[in-house]
């Protein structure tokens, strides 16, 4: 079953998030996942949300989402995006 990053970012310091940017592409196709929204416009629908910034990734399954977000490669990517903006992410099956 296909897993999903669903994560909402609100960047804080646009330079250091665009290299954190430039890096993460290849980390996650490494563990066959694609990104289906990266930012864009943001329209709240109901209860009041209106993230500044949201991103989805799609991955095969749960343990390679999971492969990926716990992997060496992307240990420090974690650290430069955790840098340069505040953020939530969760980690969802669907289908």
């Amino acid at each position: 079953m296909a897993a999903y990053v669903i994560g909402e970012i609100e960047v804080t310091d646009a330079a250091g998030y665009d290299d954190y940017r430039k890096q993460v592409l290849a980390t996650v196709e490494k563990h066959g996942g694609r990104f289906i929204v990266r930012g864009g416009k943001v329209e709240a629908l109901e209860g009041g949300w209106s993230p500044k910034r949201l991103v989805v990734l799609e991955f095969p399954d749960m343990q390679k989402l999971l492969g990926w977000y716990r992997s060496a490669e992307y240990a420090p990517l974690i650290k430069l995006r955790q840098k340069a903006s505040r953020g939530k992410l969760v980690a969802v099956e669907g289908g």
